[in-house]
């Protein structure tokens, strides 16, 4: 798989039937290595071992549903109270991060409410803090630690 822009983590593969597994310690299951699988995976390990997220209030690939239609977040982070402090939106490396990505994860966080937003192609990461009192989102250059 392709470097990427984060630290470098070991990680756990297993190989079944010529097709490669990752094991996501989240879903605690292993999951087909896509590329933008791989680029979940870096992000999840630099959420925890670099900003210090516990396990506990990370969440990854859930259903939700907007207007009536089911999509699915890449990662979710919790607060302690339940509410969300943090979505990520993960795309595969050859994908340009674009305004149409930050539509789809603005679009998230009109059911979220999410503070912050991070969108990674694993090579890119843009951070965005929200205020939600003009409706709007401010780019940061890293976001906080827990």
């Amino acid at each position: 798989m392709q470097k990427l822009n984060f630290p470098t983590y070991s990680f756990r593969f297993k190989n079944n039937e010529n097709k490669v597994s990752i094991f996501d310690s989240i879903r605690k299951k292993f999951v087909i290595l896509q590329p933008e699988e791989w680029v979940r995976q870096h992000c999840v390990n630099f959420l925890i071992k670099e900003k210090n997220y516990p396990i506990s209030l990370i969440n990854v690939e859930k259903e939700i549903k907007i207007n009536q239609l089911k999509k699915r977040y890449d990662i979710v982070i919790f607060k302690p109270d339940g509410s969300i402090h943090l979505i990520v939106e993960c795309k595969a490396p050859k994908v340009n991060i674009t305004q149409s990505t930050f539509d789809q994860i603005a679009r998230y966080n009109l059911k979220l409410n999410a503070d912050y937003l991070m969108v990674t192609n694993g090579l890119n990461h843009y951070y965005c803090a929200m205020d939600l009192k003009n409706e709007c989102y401010n780019f940061l250059t890293d976001i906080p630690s827990f």
